[in-house]
């Protein structure tokens, strides 16, 4: 736990953080009007015409800084409920807790929109509900969380809530055109208000997930470990548990349902840098905002004039890449 990260891997992170900074840069410039490299940097530091000027301040900029908030909470999410479950394939979506605060989010926009400022609140709320029914049902005293229950019971748990969504978009139909573009997972729209709100959420949560590290840690070397070096088992899950479901709750309640982030990006930093969290949930972080920025860009300009929102691009990429996951490990 106190060995040096090794320079390759931090070398790796460095790299990381430079591609985030390029892709940002492509980003910015990509979209009906295209900028080159240099005319995003020329604009950016105010140079450019008026135009210009008003494309990347009032749409690109904001949605670009938004995916990478989201990235980041969603990947951070992935990996701690990874730690506290003890399983690669644990993600916020097919734990159900993306479902969960969705339930809560959708309700207040469709039924009672005037406590819209209750939705970071109501997404944290149904987001915990959700962790916790998945928890309970997977949870055994003997052979405690397997990844065949915790699929299973998070197939059952986003059943439920998704049946909940059915019925509000059944009952409130005449509502529902406001609110289709945030249950595809849609960066469309969003302005530097977005931005803004979503930052302090942002970033108390990253606080929390850098501050957890040597927790996560304890609980990937197993119970037994755990247990010699005298920690509170429970304590620790439920402590990672309320930081994941936090980050995971406020990105649903700001963008709707994108899922994947949370499973694809953790697993790619185990691959690149190691399973050790003090490298593995930094590198989750820079990795996680690059993966949707990708994911965002490429849906709003691969088939423009038409949009694809960022919530069905990662899911047409990360259904396979999750059964790649099963197959390789022998479920």
């Amino acid at each position: 736990m106190t060995q040096h990260i090794p320079n390759r891997k931090a070398a790796l992170l460095v790299t990381a953080c430079i591609m985030l900074g390029v892709a940002v840069l492509l980003s910015i410039g990509l979209g009906s009007v295209r900028l080159t490299l240099a005319e995003t940097i020329e604009t950016i530091l105010g140079h450019g015409d008026a135009a210009s000027q008003t494309i990347l301040w009032d749409i690109r900029i904001p949605r670009v800084f938004l995916a990478l908030l989201i990235g980041a909470n969603l990947a951070a999410s992935g990996a701690l409920l990874q730690a506290v479950m003890q399983n690669p394939l644990a993600d916020p979506g097919l734990t159900g807790v993306s479902s969960g605060a969705a339930v809560t989010v959708l309700f207040i926009m469709l039924v009672v929109p005037d406590y819209s400022y209750l939705i970071p609140l109501a997404a944290i709320i149904g987001g915990g509900v959700a962790a916790g029914m998945v928890y309970s049902m997977a949870w055994k005293k003997q052979g405690g969380l397997t990844p065949v229950r915790i699929i299973l019971s998070g197939v059952a748990v986003n059943a439920v809530f998704g049946g909940a969504i059915g019925l509000w978009s059944i009952l409130y139909s005449d509502k529902l055109p406001s609110a289709l573009q945030w249950m595809n997972g849609s960066l469309s729209g969003k302005g530097m208000g977005d931005v803004m709100m979503m930052l302090p959420y942002s970033i108390v949560g990253w606080i929390a997930a850098l501050l957890s590290i040597r927790q996560a840690n304890i609980l990937r070397l197993g119970e037994q470990v755990a247990h010699n070096l005298g920690q509170n088992l429970h304590r620790l899950r439920l402590s990672l548990s309320i930081i994941a479901v936090y980050l995971a709750a406020v990105s649903v309640s700001t963008v709707g349902l994108v899922g994947f982030i949370g499973l694809v990006v953790p697993h790619m930093a185990r691959m690149l840098v190691g399973s050790d969290y003090r490298l593995g949930l930094p590198f989750s972080l820079v990795l996680g905002s690059l993966v949707l920025l990708v994911a965002d860009t490429f849906g709003r300009t691969a088939f423009a004039p038409l949009e694809i929102p960022a919530g069905i691009v990662m899911a047409i990429v990360g259904g396979p890449y999750f059964l790649y996951l099963m197959r390789k490990g022998g479920m």
